[in-house]
């Protein structure tokens, strides 16, 4: 069958690589796709928020299934869009309704649909413009450090940790003030739970799930987990302190009444649940919910998945997960992300890429490139992400490392010490 990734990360250039692998895919395409996805099939100019775009799109390429990689398409209702239009009847697109992606797209509801279905999770109050003040009379009560989070999407931006109370209720201010947009009309403030966090992904049809290998990713910029927050400098799989008990407490306590819950409140939901959690003195207890798979965790999850990837969505899709078995390689993943000079703060883009092809024994996933004259070049913040396998972090790591050094562009820049704090 013919086949639509959309997206154009790191995470869409992984899904793609593994969806070229399996005997029921023909065509492949991605919208709008990168440098690297090219080397796996077409890319199309459109964008994917353009549903009507993307939607003459998949008629003129006879495509049968599509598979939506990042979140606002989905929080603006892409599969919603696609099961109500008739057209479109005898395609099978993998992602949840827009009401199942507000788990995502609001803090808040997913704060609220946690308590209703008693999923373990931080102590909140939301709060908008008129109810400020009982917001910082909240902060009060808690302890330093103190989280703020917009309540919509803010591109991965609308999370604030404060050490200070002064300083989080002027934060406060400035979030319901505008900062972040519509996206902060209303603001989380979140008691702060001190623990080590970890992802974990599920595929689900709304009532069963299959678990995927977890994951840990590493937000800041700077080496020993310093500086401004990113979209994500890298990731490991497995998780050495996930072990076969904290995983069933996981299960237990969170994937099972996540899925419970969305089933009970007849949420429409076929695609992936990424549960960002924090392990809490060997309790799990959820951060957030996303309703997509995680990037970079993806660049190091799916290479340990050995799954037909296809057949895997399609049993979503049709209802029979429960048939399927999980298949992983027990090698250590390590992902290391390159960035350009600057980011996350402002960088340059179109800068000329060398070295691809002096790569040896790693996965390069082409995260924020181009095709420019036939030579590929920079066009985003995180540039590439380089996975390679060991029987441990640090092996895995050096294989990345290694890796990385042979790719050069003007101001790369990576850390050397992801999974340093799991060794």
């Amino acid at each position: 069958m013919n086949i639509l990734v959309i997206g154009s990360g790191g995470r869409e250039h992984a899904f793609g690589w593994r969806i070229k692998q399996s005997a029921l895919t023909d065509k492949l395409f991605f919208a709008p796709g990168n440098a690297g996805t090219l080397s796996l099939g077409t890319n199309l100019a459109i964008d994917p928020n353009d549903f009507k775009d993307v939607k003459e799109a998949v008629i003129e390429n006879e495509i049968k299934l599509v598979v939506v990689g990042p979140e606002e398409p989905l929080v603006r209702g892409i599969v919603d869009f696609f099961n109500d239009d008739e057209d479109l009847n005898d395609v099978t697109i993998i992602g949840p309704s827009k009401r199942g992606a507000t788990l995502e797209g609001s803090k808040d509801f997913a704060k609220q649909f946690m308590l209703k279905h008693k999923i373990p999770t931080a102590r909140y109050l939301t709060v908008t413009a008129k109810t400020k003040n009982e917001g910082k009379a909240f902060l009060k009560d808690l302890e330093a450090p103190y989280v703020l989070k917009a309540d919509g999407l803010a591109a991965g931006k609308g999370v604030v940790i404060l050490d200070n109370y002064n300083d989080a209720c002027a934060e406060l201010d400035s979030m319901l003030g505008g900062k972040f947009g519509s996206a902060g009309n209303s603001v989380v403030i979140e008691e702060f739970l001190s623990g080590i966090e970890l992802s974990v992904f599920v595929l689900t049809d709304g009532k069963d799930y299959f678990i995927l290998p977890e994951a840990k990713d590493y937000k800041r910029i700077g080496e020993g987990d310093k500086g401004l927050n990113t979209g994500g400098m890298g990731a490991v799989s497995p998780v050495p302190f996930a072990d076969k008990d904290f995983m069933r407490k996981v299960e237990e306590k969170i994937i099972k009444p996540t899925v419970n819950g969305i089933n009970n409140e007849k949420i429409e939901y076929n695609g992936f649940i990424f549960f960002g959690l924090i392990k809490v003195d060997d309790e799990p207890f959820v951060i957030e919910y996303n309703v997509r798979m995680g990037d970079p965790e993806t660049e190091a999850v799916i290479p340990r998945l050995k799954n037909d990837l296809v057949e895997l969505l399609l049993a979503a899709a049709n209802g029979k997960l429960k048939e399927q078995e999980v298949l992983i390689d027990n090698r250590t993943a390590v992902t290391l992300v390159l960035v350009s000079g600057g980011y996350p703060e402002e960088y340059q883009k179109g800068l000329a890429v060398r070295g691809l092809d002096k790569v040896d024994g790693s996965l390069v996933f082409h995260a924020g490139t181009m095709r420019q004259n036939k030579q590929v070049v920079t066009n985003g913040g995180r540039v590439f992400a380089i996975t390679s396998f060991g029987n441990s972090i640090q092996e895995a790591r050096a294989g990345s490392l290694k890796s990385a050094d042979r790719i050069q562009f003007d101001g790369c820049n990576f850390r050397k010490d992801i999974g340093f704090d799991l060794v």
